[in-house]
């Protein structure tokens, strides 16, 4: 997410690095605790004033990111990290079970039986029987399957697949206190989400060579309650780097095309973008883009203050609209495949739904506070609802709903961005210096359950936009539906439940969210990631690589 920038401050460089006399950044420390000393405020593209100014933040950004990102200095950081816990260095993200789901007889690991057993388009009474993590049998109830372990499950319980939110920013090494790996699966599993790719931004080094991988690697590691994978990112002078991150297992790369809120992960401009789409091209990996137009929000009013119509001025749709006009016809000269992240502009569904109709290989997500917020509804000095882009007005709402129905939205993921109560400015409410970003990892299903429950909309579709679509969008080949050869992740949900956010009781590392005080219906009762109850004590979670899951 992007947060609004504030002035510069003249005795350090951008990124709250101390400066030198010519005005470039001082080495960065080599520890993620001192990298991480930013000002939060300074973080979307701003007028330069002159070319030459505009010419010195650009060259300034690609500084801090070569400093930050450097292989070398990740590599001794990887070095120092195995002599401080005594890992060996090969140490190997092995499976804690095994997935062939072959056994010389017919008793089951688990079973369970209910009569709501998702089975894609539609419930159904059912029994599952799950071998070594794996769901091998789905058999009408009453079939009798035989297992270890039992789970009967009662008339108001449906059961679903494992949400895959595609779309989550963790943050751990290098500002973990904004959220981290244990906190951000924990939330993950108590909201039915059983898989989750980490984007590659915000953590510290950025996730834009092999070493930073390995190196986020080494953090996530016996660290995760539900299964985590990984994106790669595009950035200027990272492209040799690409094809390395594909072959070690991210999922695709994340690019931005403004300022991206932090300076060690710096923004492509479109023919860059272009180049990147065509490498990456060569070996079918994924782009996915967060659209909008430097130079429309250039243009926009400043987004100073604690008025929120203010703030939504500042990101106009036409930002949007501009940035994914230019993703769609890069993506049509490449041929390669894009995805555009979080939309909020309605605007663009027509354009969508002609580059789909081109036949274009591109899909869209959008958010669950797009789906369910109000710009008319948003208080002043609200800065928990501030993200970008912004929620929008209650008709470019219910044009996004369309869109999903008729599938010019494929999915709904969360772009969980938190960070630290202090980054919010919750003091002043200020919309142009609080960080840009919603926390609702945990909340997601329930939000969109609520909201499309009112609409007449079923349990089975909030299941294919939350888990079956994304996930095959990721290429993840056993996440997403309940059915033989899939992952037994599994979600007990209570439809007919209702609660009240208290953000104090949320497992997401900082109590803030914009859902405070909301009613909403349904609630996840148990979790299960392959076969195995999460007990919020003993993290099983796997590393997934693509290809592999």
């Amino acid at each position: 997410m992007t947060p609004p920038q504030d002035p510069e401050q003249p005795e350090h460089g951008r990124g709250g690095a101390p400066a030198d006399a010519t005005g470039r950044p001082s080495p960065m420390p080599e520890g993620p605790d001192g990298i991480a000393q930013e000002d939060s405020a300074r973080s979307a593209t701003r007028p330069a004033t002159a070319h030459d100014a505009h010419e010195a933040e650009q060259e300034h950004r690609l500084a801090v990111s070569e400093d930050v990102n450097d292989p070398d200095r990740i590599r001794r950081l990887i070095a120092d990290h195995h002599r401080e816990h005594g890992r060996p260095e090969d140490a190997a993200d092995a499976p804690r079970t095994g997935a062939d789901g072959t056994r010389g007889h017919r008793e089951f690991d688990l079973v369970l039986r209910g009569r709501n057993v998702s089975c894609g388009d539609r419930f159904a009474a059912r029994e599952i029987g799950v071998l070594d993590g794996r769901i091998v049998a789905v058999e009408p109830l009453g079939a009798g399957l035989a297992g270890r372990e039992v789970v009967e499950l009662a008339d108001d319980e449906h059961l679903l697949p494992g949400l895959v939110d595609t779309h989550v920013h963790i943050n751990e090494p290098g500002r973990t206190e904004w959220e981290g790996f244990a906190s951000a699966t924990r939330a993950a599993a108590a909201g039915g989400v059983t898989t989750v790719l980490d984007m590659p931004l915000n953590s510290i080094p950025a996730t834009v060579n092999v070493p930073a991988l390995e190196y986020k690697r080494l953090f996530a590691r016996d660290n995760v309650f539900v299964d985590v994978g990984f994106w790669g990112g595009a950035v200027p002078g990272n492209r040799p780097h690409l094809r390395e991150l594909h072959d070690d297992g991210v999922f695709g790369f994340k690019c931005f095309l403004l300022h991206s809120g932090v300076d060690e992960f710096p923004h492509l401009e479109a023919d860059e973008m272009e180049e990147d789409l065509a490498e990456l091209k060569t070996f079918d990996s994924l782009m996915i883009v967060h659209a909008e137009d430097s130079r429309a929000i250039d243009r926009a009013p400043h987004p100073e203050g604690d008025v929120y119509e203010t703030f939504l001025k500042s990101r106009p749709r036409g930002a949007e609209n501009l940035a994914i006009a230019e993703v769609i016809e890069r993506t049509r000269w490449t041929g390669a495949r894009s995805h555009i992240l979080h939309l909020s502009s309605s605007d663009a569904l027509p354009m969508l739904a002609t580059a789909k109709r081109d036949g274009l290989d591109i899909t869209v997500e959008t958010c669950p506070h797009y789906l369910t917020l109000l710009a008319e509804e948003v208080p002043n000095g609200a800065t928990a609802f501030k993200c970008c882009p912004p929620v929008r007005e209650v008709g470019n709402r219910e044009l996004l709903w369309e869109g999903l129905l008729d599938g010019t939205i494929d999915f709904i993921v969360s772009d969980h961005s938190p960070s630290t109560l202090d980054l919010k400015d919750l003091d002043h409410g200020d919309f142009g210096v609080a960080w840009g970003g919603v926390s609702s990892l945990q909340l997601g299903l329930s939000l969109i359950w609520t909201e499309a429950r009112r609409r007449g909309i079923g349990l089975e579709r909030v299941v294919e936009w939350m888990s079956a679509r994304p996930a095959r969008r990721a290429g993840l080949r056993t996440k997403g539906r309940l059915a033989p050869g899939y992952d037994a992740d599994l979600v007990v949900f209570a439809p007919d439940d209702a609660f009240v956010v208290d953000a104090g009781r949320l497992h997401h590392r900082n109590p803030i969210t914009p859902y405070q005080g909301k009613a909403l219906s349904g609630t996840v009762r148990k979790t299960f990631l392959r076969g195995a109850a999460v007990d919020f004590a003993t993290p099983r979670g796997r590393l997934l690589r693509r290809g592999e899951s």
